[in-house]
């Protein structure tokens, strides 16, 4: 009786190994991107448990879908706009601005507002609407 010990070559290679070693690098290139991305750094304002008794004057500036700029309601050119804003500011210089973008307008158009009331040095904010209203 003779046994016949044959050993027969590998015809494929088991890559199950190098998918693992693969998946691992993935996620660990994945974390490391995400970790390095800075944020910015925003100081919100503090809630207050006392009421406002102080009653300053509210500009409200609309941006239709066409482009269209309303100060208070009345149609608007830009150059009105900033003059508008200007003697608002000489009677309250603690005036705010309220801006109403519809979703609709162009985003340059409540960017070019924002940026008015930036050279001005005036108070603003954006006015948001829930989404469903």
């Amino acid at each position: 009786m003779q046994v016949q010990n044959e050993v027969k070559p590998y015809d494929t290679i088991n890559v199950t190994p190098m998918l693992d070693l693969a998946y691992v690098l993935l996620v660990v290139f994945i974390l490391m991107t995400t970790a390095s991305v800075q944020g910015l750094n925003i100081s919100m304002p503090k809630p207050s448990n006392k009421p406002s008794v102080e009653k300053h004057e509210l500009v409200i500036v609309q941006i239709t879908p066409e482009g269209r700029l309303l100060m208070n309601g009345a149609s608007v050119s830009e150059d009105e706009l900033e003059q508008g804003l200007l003697q608002a500011k000489a009677r309250d210089a603690q005036m705010s601005v309220a801006i109403k973008g519809d979703a609709r307008s162009q985003y340059a158009h409540v960017v070019a507002v924002v940026d008015l009331c930036n050279k001005l040095q005036v108070n603003m904010g954006l006015v948001t609407a829930r989404i469903g209203n």
